[in-house]
């Protein structure tokens, strides 16, 4: 079978495994307080440009997200969310069970709109009940979107203008940050992510970790008793070093893979970027393949998740050699199905997937 359900589905980025194997017995302090961490912390400060920020390693993007918006959020406000955002569809709830709401309003092919998130605000500010009614306190969106879609650096400006209008943060989840900084190709950096975001999230359990996140907060200010949140979610993992460790290994700028990319700045030779490239180009292949075949692609992503539109029949046959999600059914009757790509996909499985069609 060839898989293409996720980018999670492989171990972990093998300079990863030999540096857990290296330092196997080597003993550390817990917690993510090692030398380990605090190295990695470093590299991710220099990579955003923002050396006074404070980080953090948590073991998941769920736990990131509950956690950040509980950080973040008073607590008569909620979190303006997209519709399809991640945290209003695939987290069981996990904002709501600690006592935080959930906004959503419609999306605009995956994304928020400035003058939308503006409009929910004011119709709260000028309601004759909104005393009775939750605040909103927060926009959450993710780079890429659940469409595969991405914000352009003007976009996050202007929703980054509105938080400022209305008093709201701004909280960008970054599960797939990686491959959207890859598909962007120098036109939005870590840097400018740093510059627009109150918090965001560096996702390792997509972009070649074996699990975890890290989560940055520019302004270390806002970070205040974040450790002890985090343990309170049940997102803090005793043997941080661990966590540390892979973001120390993904963040380095002197691996073969990084040096792929001689013509990126300093900040952007890491194994993280480089592990996105390599995602995106074979996504960009698989998507070509596609249409040269005949099919429709039923978004346009730029990322390392490809959208296609097929009938039902042709879904059930493709599924007899090949594993992936479908998203959702269109109003014409066809199914949209997800293909993704990830880190470790061989280019010699795309090559045999499009040999299907």
């Amino acid at each position: 079978m060839l898989h293409f359900d996720s980018d999670y589905m492989e171990g972990a980025h093998p300079a990863i495994i030999e540096r857990l194997a290296a330092t196997n017995l080597d003993q550390t302090p817990g917690y993510g307080t090692d030398a380990v961490c605090e190295s990695a912390r470093n590299r991710i400060r220099h990579a955003c440009g923002a050396p006074d920020a404070a980080v953090h390693f948590l073991v998941g993007g769920t736990q990131a997200n509950a956690a950040v918006i509980d950080q973040l959020l008073r607590p008569w406000e909620g979190v303006i969310s997209a519709d399809t955002g991640h945290i209003n569809g695939h987290e069981a709830g996990a904002v709501e069970a600690h006592g935080r709401k959930i906004l959503p309003i419609p999306h605009r092919n995956g994304k928020l709109d400035a003058g939308d998130v503006r409009a929910r605000y004011e119709s709260w500010a000028a309601g004759e009940a909104r005393e009775h009614e939750v605040q909103p306190g927060m926009v959450y969106l993710s780079q890429a979107t659940e469409y595969g879609t991405l914000y352009t650096l003007d976009e996050l400006k202007a929703l980054r203008a509105v938080c400022d209008e209305c008093g709201m943060r701004l909280f960008i989840d970054g599960a797939r940050l990686g491959y959207a900084l890859a598909a962007l190709e120098g036109a939005l950096s870590l840097r400018d992510i740093a510059a627009v975001a109150d918090a965001f999230y560096i996702g390792g359990t997509k972009v070649g970790a074996l699990f975890g996140e890290a989560v940055v907060f520019p302004n270390p200010a806002l970070a205040d008793h974040f450790f002890t949140l985090t343990k309170k979610h049940g997102a803090l993992l005793a043997k941080g070093r661990m966590l540390g460790l892979q973001f120390d290994v993904l963040f380095e700028e002197d691996s073969p893979e990084a040096n792929a990319g001689s013509a990126l700045v300093e900040a952007e030779r890491t194994r993280y970027l480089a592990n996105g490239r390599h995602a995106v180009g074979l996504a960009r292949t698989l998507a070509q393949g596609f249409v040269d075949a005949g099919y429709e692609l039923a978004m346009d992503s730029p990322t390392n998740q490809q959208f296609v539109a097929m009938d039902d029949e042709t879904c059930a046959c493709l599924r007899e050699s090949a594993t992936f999600e479908v998203w959702e059914r269109r109003a014409d009757g066809k199914l949209v199905v997800r293909f993704v790509t990830s880190w470790a996909t061989r280019p010699e499985a795309v090559a045999q997937l499009l040999a299907l069609l």
